[in-house]
Order: C-alpha cells, then sequence, then structure tokens
C-alpha cells in the first residue's frame, strides 16, 4: 500500500526546520516532535504526516464507534485528534460553555505522505498513487530556508474569568471536596483574542523553543491550527502493553542552580502535589483495568520529578498489558479523557467543572496523536498550547490545575499563570 524511501539526515535538527517549512503550504499537517527530551517509549525524534487521502470529521455522537470503523477498515497509518467533549459520546454529559474556536469533536486522515525521522535515519512512507514525488519532495524540503518574518505577532489577549471569579469559583470546587462529591477536579480557564490574525508557523516555532516539550505537535487542518509544547502523554500502545503517564505536581524553575534545585525538592516533598499525583494514579489504574489482562496493571514510576524550560512536573507511569484482540478505541474510550484533566471520580468532577467553567473545552485538554497500521498508537495531552481559528480570526489557550482539599485559592491561579507564562509570551 504504501512505498518507503530511507535517507542519512546529516544535521537532523536543521532538517526537521525545512521539513515544517515544507508541510505548512498542505492543506492537513500534523507534525510531532519530541525536541531530543530524553524519555522511555519514544520511538521516533520527529514524524510528519500530511495530505488527506482519506479522512473522518465527527461530532461527539457515536465518535468512538465511527473511529473504529474506520481505523478497521483503513488499517493504515492516521493522525489526528480526539476532542475532550466526546465525553459526551462516552457518558450522559453535555456541554454548552461558549466556543469562540469551533473545531469539529473529532478528526482523523489517513495521509498520503509520511515522515518517519530517527536519529540520522529518515522514512518517507508514500501512498502508492504518489510515490513518482519522493525524490522531488525530499530535493524541495531541502530547498526550504527559513525566510525572516516582518509579521508582527501581538494581540490583545483577554482573560475569560477574572481573577475574583476565578478564586471564588475555586471556593465552589472545594465546597464540593468537603461535602464528599469530588476529592479532586482539574478546573480551567480560558485565555483569548478576537478578531485577530496570526502566524501560526511562527507562533509554533517561538512556542516550542521555548518549551522544547517532548509532545509538541505543530496541528494544521486547512483554517484551524493548533500550537502544542506538550509536556504530556496521555496514552501509548505498543504491542500489548498500554503506558499511561499523567502529570500532576508542577514548580517554578530558576535561572539560580541552588534555587532550582530547591524547587524541584520542594515539589518532590510536597505533600499537596503529591497526593494528587496519586489519586490520579489510582484512576488511571481503574481506567486500565477495563481492557487489562488479569493483574497486569503496574505502576513503574510514582511521582518522578522531570525537569523542563519553563517548569518542573511530577510524572507518574502507569502501564497495563492487553490481549492482541482488544480493540485500541475501545482501550482509549474506556481511558478518555484522561484522568490529569478531569478529576475523580471523573464523571462527578467533569459534571462539576463542566457547570464553572465559561469555555467549551474542545480540543485543549484533548488529545493528537496516530494509529499505525498494526493498531499500535500514541497521544499526547493538548496542554500548554495555542488554538488559533483563521475564518473566525479567534486566539485561545487555557490553563488548569487540580483542586484538592488541600488547596489555596490564590496558589492555584499563581500556578495557573506560571503555566501560561509561555503562550503570553509568544503572542504579546
Amino acid at each position: 500500500m504504501r512505498t518507503v524511501l530511507s535517507k542519512t539526515i546529516t544535521n537532523p535538527s536543521e532538517f526537521k526546520k525545512q521539513l515544517l517549512l515544507w508541510a505548512n503550504s498542505f492543506r492537513e499537517v500534523v507534525f510531532l516532535d519530541s525536541n531530543n527530551y530524553p524519555q522511555n517509549y519514544s520511538n521516533y525524534d520527529c514524524i510528519l504526516a500530511l495530505e488527506a487521502f482519506t479522512s473522518i470529521v465527527t461530532d461527539f455522537s457515536k465518535s468512538f464507534e465511527d473511529l473504529h470503523q474506520y481505523q478497521s477498515q483503513t488499517k493504515d497509518w492516521l493522525f489526528g485528534y480526539l476532542s475532550y467533549d466526546l465525553k459526551n459520546d462516552i457518558e450522559d454529559l453535555k456541554s454548552h460553555n461558549q466556543d469562540g474556536l469551533e473545531f469539529p469533536d473529532m478528526f482523523f486522515f489517513q495521509p498520503k505522505k509520511l515522515f518517519l525521522l530517527k536519529g540520522n535515519n529518515l522514512e518517507m512512507h508514500y501512498l502508492r498513487l504518489c510515490d513518482d514525488e519522493m525524490e522531488s519532495d525530499f530535493e524541495q524540503i531541502l530547498q526550504c530556508f527559513e525566510i525572516q518574518s516582518d509579521f508582527q505577532i501581538g494581540v490583545e489577549v483577554l482573560q475569560r474569568i477574572s481573577r475574583e471569579n476565578y478564586l471564588s469559583k475555586v471556593s465552589k470546587v472545594l465546597k464540593h471536596i468537603h461535602h464528599g462529591d469530588i476529592y479532586e477536579a482539574n478546573f480551567c480557564m480560558e485565555f483569548y483574542a478576537e478578531n485577530s490574525k496570526i502566524n501560526p508557523l511562527e507562533v509554533y516555532q517561538k512556542l516550542n523553543a521555548l518549551s522544547e516539550a517532548p509532545f509538541a505537535v505543530y496541528f494544521k487542518n486547512n483554517q484551524q491550527y493548533l500550537m502544542s509544547a506538550s509536556p504530556e502523554r496521555y496514552l501509548k500502545k505498543e504491542g500489548t502493553k498500554v503506558i499511561s503517564q499523567p502529570i500532576k505536581g508542577t514548580a517554578k524553575r530558576f535561572d539560580n542552580s541552588d534555587l532550582d534545585k530547591k524547587s524541584k525538592l520542594e515539589l518532590s516533598e510536597d505533600p499537596k502535589e503529591r497526593s494528587e499525583n496519586i489519586m490520579i494514579v489510582d484512576l488511571v489504574r481503574n481506567d486500565l483495568s477495563r481492557t487489562a489482562t488479569t493483574g497486569s496493571v503496574q505502576v513503574e514510576e510514582l511521582c518522578k520529578i522531570y525537569s523542563f524550560q519553563q517548569v518542573h512536573q511530577m510524572i507518574s507511569t502507569v502501564v497495563s498489558q492487553v490481549k492482541h484482540t482488544t480493540s485500541p478505541i475501545e482501550i482509549l474510550r474506556t481511558t478518555f479523557p484522561m484522568g490529569s484533566m478531569t478529576g475523580a471520580p471523573k464523571i462527578s468532577a467533569m459534571n462539576i467543572i463542566e457547570n464553572l467553567e465559561e469555555t467549551k473545552r474542545g480540543l485543549y485538554s484533548g488529545a493528537v496523536g496516530y494509529f499505525t497500521p498494526i493498531g499500535d498508537f500514541d497521544f499526547n495531552v493538548v496542554i500548554r498550547s495555542v488554538l488559533y481559528n483563521a475564518k473566525n480570526q479567534y486566539v485561545s489557550f487555557s490553563v488548569g490545575s487540580a483542586i484538592t482539599s488541600l488547596s489555596d485559592p490564590e496558589k492555584e491561579y499563581e500556578e495557573c499563570l506560571l503555566k501560561a507564562k509561555a503562550m503570553f509570551a509568544v503572542l504579546s
């Protein structure tokens, strides 16, 4: 079905830039970059998929059923996203909040052209209907050089929920916790700009340079864009092994090495941060158990601290084994949305945050990733991201934090601003 051509790349870092510059002229683009971050379970340094041969676009209704049929029939590489609001397909939930972005709830496509980069080795996988373009495309990529843009990004970023309103809403979440309705909730708020034009590629390049995150994404579907510097993996399937790596726990980084080490140590020992991470680990273990073989759910790593350009993060790794006959879509359906972006118990938390938040999350806190022809997959969590609808001229990014019984509303607000720092930097 596909023709594969291998090339040796002398300067992978420069080639990635050329690859993305060349790709940006296509209608559908998914560019995934690990930024050479040291991590387990990484198959590729960079992946580019572009130009849809077939695609599926749906709202939440029967979305997982439709995706199962699409993935089963194509048995090929598929790239795309699951929006947070697919929760409404899984459970009896609704979303009525304001939506300035108006992205579909789910979108996947079968790319005509696919590039897989690992070290110095590049594989080009083309559908046979266009494999005569492989050599000429490669030469065009090598001729791509960045032109200094005179485009001014600056937009007026507004805050959907004021500081005072945020503190009031977090206090309401705490009341639910104290009443025993939930024991953790991830509460989010939106920053946005209306009637604004930005250069998505330039925003992505600046955001990625600031963050160098392991699950970075540049996504384009005609006039809809995602520019993501996500540090978090939602779920990966590799053979019969399933891996989830939830993030809960954030601390500021410092230029001073002593202060930075102190911040990292304090995060590792903070009882509030550890408790919120462990709560989500328990939720993930429960989610994975729904498709796991008996006794196979294990915590490989608990509350380990990883350092990124902007922040230190507390990350756990939970794994399971599934039967080789288990549908990859069923594994996603029974774990979505990811616990790190909902809270626990999951359904109660989603109901509460839906009533308190003022923006439909959409692709934010959803997942972007891919399926392989044999049904393996890898998806990130869409956080630390800018979203843009060029047709509506609407720019959006959201941030959130986990509210537990130990939460101080003021500190949660400060954590949100810390997470928003990079997005403000590239848009202002």
